[in-house]
């Protein structure tokens, strides 16, 4: 399943409007993220592992600089530098996003993030 979120397209299951999915539904759960695997935004790693038919992979540290998080809110595509450096927060519409999110770092971005 995939819905258009601005003009980008978030594959997951039960996708809404702000990349909420079956998995994660709280008020901050608006981001939906890109899979090096792939290279297709996610609401996240289990809505992945559920419409694929591959192994996740995470996006690569030499693209840290691309776009690669998608915020469900105001539909900016942030490379993962400016997403961590949000502090989570977008940094263009100011949303506060899950810092639970931390947990699954490793299934998202290479290499260790800390």
């Amino acid at each position: 399943m995939a819905r258009s979120v601005g003009s980008y397209e978030v594959h997951g299951i039960d996708v809404g409007p702000e990349t909420r999915c079956a998995h994660y539904e709280s008020e901050r759960d608006v981001i939906a993220l890109r899979l090096g695997c792939c290279e297709d935004f996610y609401s996240c790693h289990r809505c992945h592992e559920s419409v694929t038919d591959h192994e996740s992979q995470p996006w690569p540290r030499e693209r840290f600089g691309e776009p690669a998080v998608l915020c469900g809110v105001c539909k900016t595509a942030l490379s993962v530098s400016e997403y961590l450096d949000g502090e989570h927060t977008c940094p263009a519409c100011g949303v506060e996003f899950n810092p639970g999110c931390r947990r699954h770092y490793d299934r998202y971005f290479e290499g260790s993030i800390e």
